[in-house]
């Protein structure tokens, strides 16, 4: 079906405007995504979205078309992926920090993002300040957990056709559905992973909790830091998990409550050379890390051990 068939449904306002079926929102942005359609379609359909806002079944569907064109991942144990799109714009990004705890733990841990980000501290930015490795392909990857390192790829390498449709922010001055996909991305989708879902917006921490229960994910989901998937370093916010799309209430953490009696110490600036300073003087022992990100770890290593011991017994079943 042509998209501008899709846009009539999708573009009649807030009001009036119809939502795709899953497989419609599939072949819509399989279109998009292979070059299909014209810029001014583009445009046209991501700000018919920004209008009318996600489905579940439309964000199934773009996920889908996504996943069929990112590189192919053959984890041999269960990885924590972690999404870094937004960088840090006033407190330190300690992406790159779970990042390294979550490796200490023994556990493949990828992450995906932009390089640079005009005004923003990427992870990227402090992956390489770290000398840590980035990715160019899926054997960069294999060979980074091999050494037991955790590995950073650019969306460009990860899935260049949604990088594309990432950049058209530039260009319209508004987000389209490629930006939350690219926070639910789960490559090696065939292969056991542990998704790190973060959002901003308590309504979007409502449809991601019926999103990732309707498509059987494997998630944590938090409100994050500025948009990364990291937990704030200050307070523990909500940890959610879900295994099979099943809350696990048992796997999950409660939101720390009441007045803060201590806060950690944490660098003074945010800026990629000092942030990479920090990281390394936690990595190494010489500062404690910040509680909630411990129980991250923490959270995050047990539910893996659960989705382990889930897919043994299903296999022995």
């Amino acid at each position: 079906m042509s998209i501008a068939t899709y846009i009539k449904e999708i573009g009649r306002g807030k009001e009036g405007a119809r939502a795709l079926t899953q497989e419609q929102a599939h072949d819509l942005m399989s279109q998009v995504l292979d070059g299909r359609v014209t810029d001014l379609e583009i445009g046209a359909f991501a700000i018919a979205m920004r209008i009318k806002g996600e489905t579940t079944d439309e964000l199934a569907g773009f996920l889908q078309a996504t996943h069929e064109r990112c590189i192919a991942l053959h984890p041999q144990h269960p990885m924590v992926v972690l999404p870094s799109y937004n960088g840090a714009r006033k407190l330190p990004n300690l992406t790159t920090l779970l990042a390294l705890l979550l490796a200490q733990e023994g556990v493949p841990v990828l992450v995906h993002g932009p390089e640079h980000d005009p005004g923003r501290v990427t992870t990227a930015e402090i992956f390489q300040t770290l000398g840590l490795p980035s990715a160019s392909d899926a054997g960069d990857i294999h060979a980074a957990w091999q050494r037991r390192e955790p590995v950073f790829i650019r969306t460009e390498a990860l899935c260049p056709p949604l990088a594309r449709l990432l950049d058209a922010r530039r260009v319209i001055g508004l987000r389209n559905p490629a930006h939350t996909v690219a926070k639910l991305l789960a490559p090696g989708r065939q292969s056991p992973s542990l998704r790190v879902v973060n959002y901003t917006h308590p309504e979007y921490g409502t449809m991601l909790t019926g999103f990732l229960g309707q498509t059987l994910a494997n998630a944590m989901l938090l409100r994050g830091t500025e948009g990364e998937p990291v937990a704030d370093p200050r307070r523990l916010p909500r940890l959610d998990v879900f295994l099979g799309g099943q809350l696990r209430p048992e796997l999950s953490r409660a939101a720390q409550e009441g007045v803060l009696t201590e806060l950690p110490v944490l660098p003074r600036s945010n800026d990629a050379a000092t942030t990479a300073l920090y990281i390394q003087s936690v990595v190494s022992g010489e500062k404690p890390a910040p509680g909630p990100l411990q129980q991250q770890v923490e959270c995050l290593v047990t539910a893996l051990a659960a989705l382990q011991r889930s897919q043994a017994q299903e296999k022995t079943a």
